[in-house]
């Protein structure tokens, strides 16, 4: 038992039990804010604060432009949140229009919808290109267009906070860092050779990992010098 000293002069008292405990919260309930949130009745305002992701892939000479607009709900409190209201994409590549315009009127219906709106992320970056897919500039595979296009909407929603970023933590950058430069002097070079895509060398494999071009092999263990994973840690 907690022994509590009473230092002021007693007022009055009260039983604490449940009936007054939930009629407390109730009230505090009802005093509390009433905070915006996004639902399919919410009229578009007049002005959106958008962001254009260009993407530009070996697959088509023209390169595809996605703007994503947000409203932004509960301006100037403590609350105040960007959320993706609506997505356009833009080309000179005509090719891809039915589906590139069907996809846009999907998202920007599940953007208004409201709730964890995340998951479309995941969804289009699963999406493969029977064709095969492509390595991004920094040697990112991208497994098709429609992934790319993922990769953009996880890139807006890391930067107006509605995905958190799991960074490289100061241990990971540095063991990452040491593996490079153990690398290179593998190699008696000051810095190693790079390719067309990237800053990693032109002999580097696909990390499962983090699906980048940067997997050496290093002491008989191969090793990703862009996210750190190996197969003998």
């Amino acid at each position: 038992m907690t022994v509590h000293k009473i230092d002021k002069k007693i007022v009055g008292y009260e039983v604490v039990n449940a009936e007054n405990t939930a009629e407390r919260e109730a009230e505090a309930l009802a005093a509390a804010p009433k905070l915006q949130e996004i639902h399919e009745a919410l009229d578009r305002p007049e002005v959106l604060l958008g962001s254009t992701y260009k993407i530009k892939t070996p697959m088509s000479e023209h390169a595809l432009y996605v703007t994503i607009n947000d409203i932004v709900l509960n301006e100037g409190t403590e609350h105040e949140q960007r959320w993706p209201f609506e997505v356009f994409i833009n080309s000179k590549n005509m090719d891809h229009f039915q589906w590139v315009v069907a996809l846009t009127r999907l998202m920007s219906a599940v953007f208004r919808k409201g709730g964890d709106v995340t998951f479309l992320v995941e969804e289009l970056k699963a999406v493969f290109d029977p064709q095969g897919g492509y390595f991004k500039p920094g040697g990112k595979f991208m497994p098709s267009l429609v992934a790319e296009i993922g990769d953009a909407i996880e890139r807006h929603m890391k930067m107006i906070g509605l995905i958190q970023e799991e960074g490289l933590s100061p241990h990971q950058l540095a063991l990452i860092n040491e593996k490079r430069a153990e690398y290179d002097k593998m190699n008696g070079k000051k810095q190693a050779p790079v390719d067309d895509n990237g800053s990693f060398p032109p002999d580097a494999t696909l990390c499962n990992k983090c699906n980048t071009k940067a997997v050496v092999m290093m002491d008989g263990c191969h090793t990703c010098l862009n996210c750190g994973d190996s197969k003998c840690s």
